[in-house]
């Protein structure tokens, strides 16, 4: 039954379910092909190969080919016979998931260049939000009463973006060996900083919006809706590597979490949470 449930969510997925037909009846195929076939970038095939990558094998030609339990896979697509509330409670699960790992938007990024632009303005429009509320952005974290110059706090922030990239690079290599679909990585982390994005304009609107706040109510609040915008933008992160390196959420996870871990622990030795 546990089997028979993750088929059906696996097969929810019409790029898994192309997948899965394909090698079904096509018994085998290079990624090339099939990359031309489903007409997707590099690194959302890579995506969905890993998600079906317990139904796959590889030949020495390193081609895929259907499993047992890929054949298995293959004959519940065949039959169709999704009971309706399966089917029900994932269409609910999948909409929450859309809203909160932004899917569609991730997705549309196969074409980077086209959504580069969007990316770049996004992290810019961060930079001088930053610069604005004088806070010192340090990846996760935004720290107040700055003591750089304006244009020192955006060129800091703008220095996140990109070792966060290069973060992401060394370390899905590292971990999973997987190189290659840099310029989609880049775009992605880029638009994944939405939710640090937002954080320096709440930080400035909030004394306009309540001039009677107390300093300590400011910060409780401040420092609360931090925290909600650091867990969703793990989320969006994990997100960005899975589509931008064609890694499972899992396995992204384990990344973008290596990535906030390493940022505390630094903060900590620089002394910034004294």
């Amino acid at each position: 039954m546990k089997d028979l449930s993750r088929y059906y969510t696996l097969l929810r997925d019409e790029t898994r379910r192309k997948i899965v037909e394909i090698l079904g009846t096509q018994e085998k195929i290079g990624f090339k092909e099939l990359r031309e076939k489903l007409d997707l970038g590099v690194g959302t095939v890579y995506y969905h190969l890993d998600m079906l990558s317990d139904f796959l094998t590889q030949d020495k030609q390193r081609k895929y080919r259907l499993n047992d339990r890929g054949k298995m896979l293959y004959r519940t697509l065949k039959e169709g016979n999704i009971p309706p509330t399966l089917e029900i409670s994932g269409a609910f699960s999948h909409r929450l998931a859309k809203w909160l790992f932004l899917s569609p938007v991730f997705a549309k990024t196969a074409k980077p260049l086209r959504f580069l632009p969007v990316s770049i303005v996004i992290v810019f429009v961060g930079a001088l939000g930053a610069a604005r509320a004088q806070l010192d952005s340090a990846l996760f974290f935004y720290f107040p009463y700055s003591t750089y110059s304006f244009s020192s706090i955006v060129t800091l922030h703008i220095f996140n973006w990109i070792g966060l990239f290069l973060f992401a690079e060394f370390f899905t290599y590292l971990f999973y060996r997987r190189v290659g679909n840099d310029i989609q990585l880049f775009t992605c982390t880029g638009i994944a900083l939405i939710p640090l994005t937002i954080f320096p304009y709440v930080h400035l609107a909030l004394p306009t919006l309540f001039p009677n706040l107390s300093l300590a109510t400011f910060n409780m609040i401040t420092q609360g809706f931090l925290l909600v915008l650091q867990i969703w933008s793990i989320l969006l992160i994990s997100a960005a590597f899975c589509y931008g390196k064609g890694i499972r959420l899992d396995k992204a996870l384990v990344v973008s979490l290596t990535a906030m871990y390493l940022n505390i622990a630094l903060l900590f030795i620089l002394g910034r949470f004294a």
